[in-house]
């Protein structure tokens, strides 16, 4: 799946089947499930790109000191673009590496 893949499925009603666990969550977030995509971003807390994702979370939730906690988890500063950068960055670091 590239980015435009990915891209695509955002005006979809529902996220894709195969969409992997931190794609979903992005796709989640995307159309206004914070909730649902914070329960996904939770589901490793060890993975520094799932840490990396709940930051994003309270960061957009605007939970700074929780999303400073979870940059730290993540080995991450933080993001210093925009909100809507980061979720592309993210985008592009959960997209399965060929």
């Amino acid at each position: 799946m590239t980015s435009a893949d990915f891209a695509a499925t955002l005006t979809a009603p529902a996220p894709p089947a195969q969409l992997p666990p931190l794609l979903r969550a992005l796709w989640l977030e995307h159309h206004g499930h914070w909730d649902a995509a914070h329960d996904l971003a939770q589901q490793d807390e060890t993975d520094r790109l799932a840490c990396w994702l709940h930051a994003y979370l309270h960061r957009r939730e605007g939970d700074l000191a929780n999303a400073g906690y979870w940059y730290r988890r993540a080995g991450r500063a933080r993001f210093a673009g925009s909100e809507a950068e980061e979720w592309q960055a993210l985008v592009q670091a959960a997209l399965p590496k060929e």
